[in-house]
């Protein structure tokens, strides 16, 4: 608390706020001269009403509308614990102007001290002692605990908190005989409408109950997109529980890993394939598995089919259904998007029903997408679903604005990589597209640029797992290429240690922000800092009119064309730790469709230039000779491209795969290089730290030769010949 012009500011308090049944909970206003009162326990609050000014300079604006009166009828301090406990609103920082704070039904308040005198804690006591809370909470690392949402003036106040059965709930009402959602069995399309969709989530949802879920435990669904998959996710949530997506990509320890973290008392499997991973560890927990496509193999105990599953809940009162959704909170988590674990194990991104409901309408309104019953939107549903991008625009959007989405066949993208460019809006069925966009990885400015030739701009969206997806969008009225366009409506960006070129690391702030990391408290804190601000690991800066551009990345993640974040040093250091004979191993795969490797041999050093050298290091001609090579130098080794040493290379990289937790992390090509990295030839720098920009730089032609072919290299499943 500051004594600022007569104005007091309150960094992190809490507003709390009952959309239904309170409209306001204020402070007083209170001059220097004034004493603070405090508010007895057993206290009668009334006639309350909010009003925030406009702040002074340097203060960021919070702006509320004071003209909603409290319903009739007096509420006791009892009753605004009971609120505090269902927190919803938390200013950044706010000020406030001469309201009165209420009436008491008691002549004996308490005088506290002048306002002089009045500590930041001091006050926060005050006025937190019967509102149960101290302040806000802006994260947590459990998944069954609630947090205080980032509301403001500025992030859409029009659009009050709703949990995910509310607005299903609304466009019911509004688009409830509208088709929903369309899949091709054969020849034949199968068309459900949204009324029929929220019955059949009910269905889902009763039958996981049935099966035994546990509020706030996980159902993962592992499989290719499909009415199945939206439905096992909605069914999961309306039960009490959380939906969590597993990418078909994973190995089985990375699905044992995520069902195991989140608890999860219920898996979803596509097909014999998908469940063959899960049958392959022990999950105790584990209460049963549905498969939604093809018949089963094989009987197990607690293993259904989807059409069995579907029965099982049809002796769950819809009364016991009903009582789990009431008890549902706008701050309390339903989902679980798991990252890719490029930089250590998977982290589970927590997300409440707020960070999907409203982004899902903030997004929505700031690319204009029209609701079903002006124009209907049709939705291609065929990117992983356990990505926040694809369960953002098919699942909520598509709620949100009576999207019809239509489900692709699970080899959609190989019957389009075999178009041939002519005619190809018509040939990518992009003559009914108004807009296209891109994200979840980065993209190259030839492929914005052909497109644009095309007549078909890409519009860029920028943001992350932990953002709840987009944060910043480009549309048509404001575009430039390259830019990832400016910040949503009800948010906000912040570049946090700018340099001289206004680069600096890029932060987040609004609803659409994650509640956590669920039991990580100290990745939770990495990512979010006091004030509650989101930190991307991404480099960035704005334009002079405000437009988003990306230059980089604080940590050396490497994002694949496909949009897999990948750490290259664990790889690396596999690499390395397999081959004695290897000094340095590079990885590459930035935007690129598959990852490669730069390797560097082992070799004494002129210890008076620090230059490499052509001889090979004891250690090195120790490994060749156990391989049965007679190589003492680096270049015997390259020019007779020396069998036994780049078939051990293959076989010791083709081991390293075999660990990779999904295709896009396995090395497809690898190259030696002639001379070893060192300080002199700037490839290290001065404590002996990889220079990748300058490697990448010094060899870009040899890495470009990596990717000349337009075919993706076999997997090690059938490996790669030696080279």
């Amino acid at each position: 608390v500051s004594n600022r012009k007569e104005t007091s500011y309150f960094h992190g308090l809490a507003l709390l706020v009952d959309l239904q049944k309170l409209q306001a909970l204020v402070s007083s206003w209170v001059k220097p001269s004034h004493t603070m009162p405090r508010i007895e326990s057993g206290a009668v609050l009334s006639d309350m009403s909010l009003s925030l000014i406009e702040p002074a300079p340097g203060i960021r604006d919070y702006q509320q509308r004071s003209d909603s009166p409290l319903p009739s009828g007096d509420m006791s301090c009892s009753d605004t614990t009971e609120f505090a406990e269902s927190t919803l609103i938390c200013p950044d920082v706010v000020r406030l102007n001469n309201r009165t704070v209420g009436e008491t039904g008691t002549d004996d308040l308490e005088s506290g001290m002048a306002f002089d005198e009045v500590s930041r804690n001091d006050v926060l006591q005050i006025i937190t002692q019967n509102l149960g809370s101290a302040g806000p909470k802006l994260c947590t690392t459990k998944q069954d605990d609630e947090i205080t949402l980032r509301m403001d003036q500025s992030n859409c106040p029009e659009q009050p908190p709703v949990t995910v059965h509310q607005m299903f709930m609304e466009s019911i009402e509004k688009y409830g005989d509208y088709m929903a959602l369309a899949s091709k069995h054969g020849e034949q399309w199968k068309k459900i409408t949204f009324k029929q969709y929220y019955n059949e989530c009910r269905d889902a949802a009763k039958g996981f109950l049935k099966l035994g879920l546990r509020r706030f435990h996980g159902v993962g669904i592992l499989g290719f997109n499909s009415p199945e998959w939206f439905i096992a996710d909605i069914g999961a949530i309306l039960a009490g529980g959380l939906a969590i997506g597993i990418y078909t990509t994973n190995s089985a320890e990375a699905c044992h890993y995520v069902a195991s973290d989140s608890e999860a008392d219920i898996l979803v499997v596509e097909n014999n394939k998908q469940l063959q991973k899960i049958l392959q560890v022990r999950l105790p927990h584990l209460k049963a598995i549905v498969q939604y496509k093809d018949e089963l193999k094989e009987k197990r105990p607690n293993l259904y089919t989807w059409a069995e599953f579907m029965q099982l809940g049809k002796d769950v009162p819809d009364s016991q259904l009903d009582e789990i959704i009431a008890s549902q909170k706008p701050n309390q988590c339903c989902t679980l998007i798991y990252t890719s674990g490029t930089t250590g194990p998977p982290k589970g991104v927590m997300l409440s029903h707020d960070n999907l409901t409203w982004t899902a309408y903030s997004a929505g309104t700031m690319v204009n997408l029209r609701p079903a019953t002006e124009s209907q939107e049709a939705i291609v549903s065929y990117l992983p679903l356990s990505h926040i991008a694809a369960q953002m625009i098919d699942i909520w959007l598509s709620i949100k604005f009576g999207g019809a989405t239509y489900f692709a066949q699970p080899d959609a993208l190989k019957v389009a990589n075999q178009l041939v460019f002519k005619k190809v809006r018509n040939a990518l069925g992009l003559t009914r597209c108004t807009k296209c966009y891109t994200g979840a990885a980065p993209i190259t400015k030839d492929t914005l640029e052909f497109f644009l030739s095309l007549n078909i701009p890409l519009y860029e969206l920028y943001g992350m797992s932990e953002s709840t997806g987009p944060h910043t969008i480009s549309v048509p009225d404001n575009f430039r290429i390259s830019s990832c366009g400016k910040v949503m409506p009800g948010c906000r960006t912040k570049i946090l240690n700018p340099d001289e070129d206004g680069c600096g690391e890029i932060c987040f702030w609004g609803r659409h922000v994650f509640m956590g990391y669920l039991h990580m408290a100290d990745k939770t804190e990495e990512a979010v800092d006091e004030d509650g601000w989101l930190h991307s690991g991404d480099l960035g800066k704005h334009d002079e009119n405000g437009f988003l551009y990306i230059t980089g990345r604080i940590k050396e993640l490497i994002i694949t064309a496909g949009g897999e974040n990948i750490a290259p040093i664990p790889i690396e250091d596999a690499v390395k730790q397999r081959l004695p004979i290897i000094s340095n191993a590079m990885l590459i795969g930035d935007k690129r469709k598959f990852l490669a490797m730069l390797l560097t041999l082992k070799c004494n050093v002129n210890n008076d230039t620090g230059e490499p050298q052509d001889n090979l290091t004891e250690e090195a001609i120790q490994f060749c000779q156990k391989l049965g090579s007679k190589a003492t130098k680096v270049s015997e080794i390259l020019t007779s491209r020396d069998a036994e040493v780049y078939a051990a290379i293959q076989e010791s990289i083709n081991h390293v795969n075999e660990k990779a937790s999904s295709n896009a992390q396995r090395i497809q090509k690898w190259l030696l290089l002639e001379k070893d990295f060192t300080i002199p030839g700037g490839e290290l720098g001065p404590t002996m730290k990889l220079k990748r920009p300058v490697v990448s730089k010094m060899y870009s032609d040899q890495i470009d030769d990596f990717y000349k072919d337009a075919i993706t290299p076999n997997t090690p499943d059938n490996p790669l010949t030696a080279k």
